[in-house]
């Protein structure tokens, strides 16, 4: 039996496992979380669309990390998002308490499973994940960047008028400020998105590429983006699952590629049943390798800040 566990049963969690559920990767998703009845409810509700959707996995909801056992990937989700006021070191230790406990649950019920992470902050988050977890590291990487890629193509797309399907784009880096959206590699068409574009339009969209998810909380008022997201998180866990060997930009740890070492960074990668099966280097420009350098730097401080805090 294939089984993903879905840890987190909110609108980001919830849907992910809807999603890896409707395409039919594996014959059960455990969906689990803390609140009593929540993924319970939920998951009656997905398997009662199984008649019309026309898909067969069955949606486990659960309080208790028993159900999971022997899960081949599991993807977290659980953490608080930012709230008003709250500091990014206040989110930090909040989310790193939760996701070292998470973390120690998945170790015990699915040793051999794959995890991908998507707890904020993301980087701080999948290292912690990886040191608790004591999992090789390929085993362990966290997804921004399918996301971050998706964003940028959806902007180009709406920019340029041009099909979204014609569109490929590309970022690197980290989730957040230092993100390296790549538009040297994104094509519209048949066409380089530098053909297409003046400098100025593509930096105004790669600025909004970046700020994408504080856009769409401050439209929301409440909450935060889900449906792309979960879309992203799902297509990992397929590449998982179906030991595909898929290309897709990932949070993934760094042994010498770009002659950056030692850090989870934002890099395309070939995603199979171990996880990161190896790093794909792309031809950057001059501009775009300094960037993810500054990018992985920047992030190797963020990490430290793990170590000033008690979890």
């Amino acid at each position: 039996m294939t089984k993903a566990t879905v840890v987190g049963a909110g609108k980001y969690g919830s849907t992910t496992a809807q999603r890896i559920a409707e395409w039919d990767l594996v014959d059960e998703v455990v969906m689990t979380d803390i609140v009593e009845g929540l993924p319970q409810g939920l998951a009656l509700d997905m398997n009662e669309s199984r008649p019309v959707t026309g898909h067969r996995t069955l949606v486990i909801g659960t309080n208790d990390y028993a159900a999971t056992a022997g899960s081949d990937v599991v993807i977290i989700t659980a953490g608080l998002p930012r709230k008003p006021g709250m500091s990014r070191m206040d989110l930090l230790e909040v989310n790193a308490k939760i996701v070292r406990s998470v973390t120690t649950e998945i170790v015990n019920y699915s040793p051999d499973a794959v995890i991908i992470v998507v707890t904020n902050p993301l980087d701080q988050m999948t290292t912690l994940v990886a040191d608790v977890s004591g999992f090789p590291r390929n085993r362990v990487f966290g997804q921004a960047g399918i996301l971050d890629s998706s964003r940028f193509a959806h902007f180009i797309s709406e920019k340029t008028g041009a099909d979204i399907q014609t569109v490929k784009a590309v970022t690197l880096g980290s989730h957040g400020p230092t993100m390296v959206p790549v538009p040297s590699l994104c094509r519209v068409g048949d066409k380089p998105l530098t053909e297409v574009m003046d400098a100025a339009t593509i930096e105004e969209i790669v600025d909004r590429t970046r700020k994408g998810g504080a856009e769409i909380v401050g439209l929301l008022k409440t909450g935060s983006a889900y449906y792309a997201p979960s879309a992203a998180a799902a297509s990992m866990a397929r590449a998982v699952i179906e030991d595909s060997g898929a290309e897709m930009p990932v949070c993934a740890w760094m042994t010498g590629d770009y002659g950056i070492s030692d850090v989870y960074l934002g890099v395309v990668a070939k995603i199979g049943a171990s996880g990161v099966q190896g790093i794909v280097q792309l031809p950057l420009t001059t501009d775009e390798r300094e960037s993810l350098v500054e990018a992985a730097t920047a992030v190797k401080e963020k990490v430290a800040d793990l170590n000033q805090i008690d979890i």
